[in-house]
């Protein structure tokens, strides 16, 4: 996986599982991806939201033929977190030619959901 010298490789986010349709990926909670006031930025788990969707959009289309690009991404924080690791596990609702819908749940080590976000993907065509 392109992670180096990336947004990824910057808040520290690794990729556990890339299965068709899934993604899972990890995050710290540490001074890359916390706010001023100590907890984790609605930022840096939409970021990491949005990479898992993206992540696992790639691995569903025509590598040779098309590309995918977040489109439009919406975020619930539902509990904040102070230090630790963030888990975030993307499973795609909707799988279509030119669009998908990926739903992803951010939870901490307690298995507590953090963040609920869904993340549409635009296909797009490569130029050649």
């Amino acid at each position: 996986m392109m992670i180096e010298n990336t947004l990824m490789q910057a808040l520290g986010i690794e990729i556990v599982e890339v299965a068709d349709g899934k993604v899972t990926a990890t995050m710290p909670v540490d001074e890359r991806t916390r706010q001023p006031f100590g907890l984790l930025h609605g930022g840096a788990s939409v970021a990491l939201a949005e990479s898992v969707a993206s992540i696992g959009a790639y691995e569903l289309v025509d590598k040779e033929n098309e590309a995918v690009v977040g489109l439009e991404i919406n975020a619930n924080h539902i509990k904040g977190k102070r230090d630790g690791t963030v888990t975030a596990i993307g499973t795609v609702l909707h799988r279509g030619k030119s669009t998908m819908v990926w739903e992803v749940k951010i939870y901490d080590e307690n298995d507590q959901l953090i963040c609920i976000s869904r993340c549409t993907i635009a296909v797009i065509k490569l130029r050649k």
